[in-house]
């Protein structure tokens, strides 16, 4: 039987204010145990939540971002049920009305070769407080409760179920934290828990229009993980189905030491939670005028840096959307297309989603962080256009540079000098050269002259070898078909 897999994911970003959602407490990461944790954290008798304000205008930027209806007045409910480190009994969520409903996340996605750019559908997105954290080593066989985390304020942003792979599942997930990183409303750090992903996976037989009985993954921490517990996740249940059991709703965590996931508690729905509106929080009000002040301090979009980028510098469709998948790759892109020119814009994207996507992505580094800078990379692509050096040479300065980790922004120059690898383009000594080559290999030249193409390209590579790889290919080319055609 072949099977489809159906993927929606929900997805908690922790919002960039320096306060928690219903408190004043501080959110810094690695704080001693419950050191940052309020009347109003502990949920001491008395003590009354106040809405930040803050981040309610992330979530309006986040909104608007994806294209959203920004809900003119939406409700926080109680979301009721029993952890250690719940300290309330119950979540300060939001259920039946959100702050922000709908919206569209488009991404480029490469699938049997080909790459196209897909959008994946938003259900909504609503703010909520995060619980603390149980610790479980280091306590003598007893569990500790740290409440640092409880309040912290999160955006939890949840999809239809529009996915069909873990491939797409995590190009979505890459996606998205690169649009709530360029937006500032996230810091992106998954090791510290600012964005994770639960993943809601079934699998149902090809043409079936029922969805099969899902089960979700929680808490994934890193996009490898992601793929991985989806992909076990769907073998499991194909298996399972297919030696006669049924797939169960359920809760399950992933195991990346056995990559493996397992069972942690049966699914709840809705109802189960027992959602009502919390009478300590009134309705959250936002105002026409308040999410243009918001739209007014926003960065430009990804969707319209696009656009920019291929008016601007006649870049296609797909260079310009690989290019602003980062905001730092996007702004590295434009300094340097600023300086080289729209001629030269081209060949500064192929660099970019090359040997600079290479580099950065060896190094585990920003390209914000690169060593070489947007003007020494300019400055490397005009020595390449005014024919003082190869794209081949090109390359062994790139290298260069990168490892000399000089912001020194001549260093293209000084490079190429103290290298000797000023490209020769002195047509006597190009025809010099070819002589040389001609002269050592007689068989080459009878084959070229007997109709054999591939002895062509053989004297160009000895040519090119003999001038160690400086020759202007293009001059170097049209010589030896002058000297061969004499």
């Amino acid at each position: 039987m072949q099977w489809e897999v159906v993927i929606g994911l929900e997805t908690h970003t922790q919002l960039t204010t320096q306060s928690k959602i219903f408190s004043g407490s501080a959110i810094r990461f690695g704080a001693e145990p419950n050191t940052q944790a309020s009347l109003v954290d502990l949920a001491l008798p008395g003590a009354l939540p106040v809405m930040n304000k803050r981040a309610v205008e992330r979530a309006i930027q986040f909104g608007l971002a994806v294209d959203a209806v920004i809900a003119p007045s939406s409700v926080f409910a109680r979301k009721n049920y029993f952890y250690p480190d719940l300290p309330k009994g119950y979540q300060i969520s939001q259920f039946e009305i959100p702050v922000v409903q709908g919206g569209r996340v488009s991404f480029v996605f490469e699938r049997d070769g080909k790459t196209e750019l897909r959008s994946v559908q938003l259900t909504r997105a609503h703010l909520e407080e995060d619980a603390g954290k149980s610790l479980h080593e280091d306590y003598q066989g007893m569990t500790g409760i740290d409440l640092n985390r409880a309040g912290t304020p999160l955006l939890e942003i949840v999809t239809e179920p529009d996915m069909r792979s873990a491939a797409e599942a995590v190009a979505y997930a890459k996606a998205l934290h690169s649009l709530v990183m360029w937006l500032d409303i996230c810091d992106g750090n998954m090791q510290e828990g600012s964005f994770r992903c639960d993943a809601n996976v079934s699998v149902r037989p090809v043409g079936q229009e029922q969805y099969g009985t899902r089960c979700e993954v929680k808490n994934l921490n890193s996009f490898r993980f992601l793929e991985e517990a989806i992909n076990f996740e769907v073998r499991r249940q194909i298996e399972l189905i297919e030696d006669g059991g049924r797939v169960v709703q359920e809760t399950r965590l992933y195991d990346p030491d056995r990559k493996e996931t397992r069972s942690m508690r049966s699914k709840e729905d809705a109802q189960d939670y027992r959602y009502f509106p919390d009478p300590d929080l009134p309705p959250l009000v936002i105002s026409a005028d308040w999410i243009a002040q918001v739209k007014a301090a926003m960065p430009e979009l990804p969707g319209a840096m696009r656009a920019r980028f291929i008016g601007d510098f006649g870049l296609t469709d797909y260079d310009a959307a690989v290019l602003t998948q980062s905001k730092a790759m996007a702004l590295y892109f434009e300094a340097v297309a600023t300086l080289v020119g729209k001629d030269q814009a081209k060949q500064a994207a192929n660099w970019l989603m090359g040997d600079l996507a290479s580099a950065v992505n060896r190094d585990g580094i920003d390209p914000g962080q690169a060593p070489v800078s947007p003007s020494q990379l300019a400055l490397l692509l005009q020595r390449i256009a005014d024919g003082t050096i190869s794209n081949k040479i090109a390359k062994e300065i790139f290298a260069a540079m990168w490892d000399a980790k000089s912001v020194e922004p001549l260093l293209a120059d000084q490079l190429i000098e103290s290298m000797g690898l000023k490209q020769i383009s002195d047509s006597g000594a190009l025809e010099a050269i070819i002589d040389e080559v001609l002269a050592a290999n007689p068989k080459s030249v009878e084959e070229f002259r007997a109709g054999k193409e591939k002895a062509f390209n053989a004297l160009i590579g000895q040519a090119m070898k003999a001038s160690r790889g400086k020759a202007n290919p293009a001059q170097l080319t049209e010589l030896l078909k002058q000297k061969l055609a004499g």
